[in-house]
């Protein structure tokens, strides 16, 4: 591959969780199931536009990196 060339990203949602927030542009911060470039799916904590067209940057969990970050959440004092 070329240094110009880009490759594609591909992502699909597998799974919906839930909505964390939403920004006065309509943009959504969610938790779902992504598969990207069709492989395995990964926990995925990113923004969304509000058709879905475009995503902001995020963060992918494996299953065992999502049960410890449900672990330290829940030992949260707020």
């Amino acid at each position: 591959m070329e240094n110009n060339e880009k490759r594609e990203i591909t992502c699909e949602i597998k799974e919906e969780f839930g909505v964390i927030a939403e920004d006065r542009r309509g943009w959504h911060k969610e938790l779902n199931l992504v598969s990207w470039n069709h492989l395995n799916p990964k926990y995925d904590i990113r923004e969304w536009s509000p058709d879905r067209s475009r995503m902001g940057k995020g963060v992918t969990f494996t299953k065992d990196e999502i049960v410890v970050l449900r672990n330290l959440l829940n030992d949260l004092v707020i």
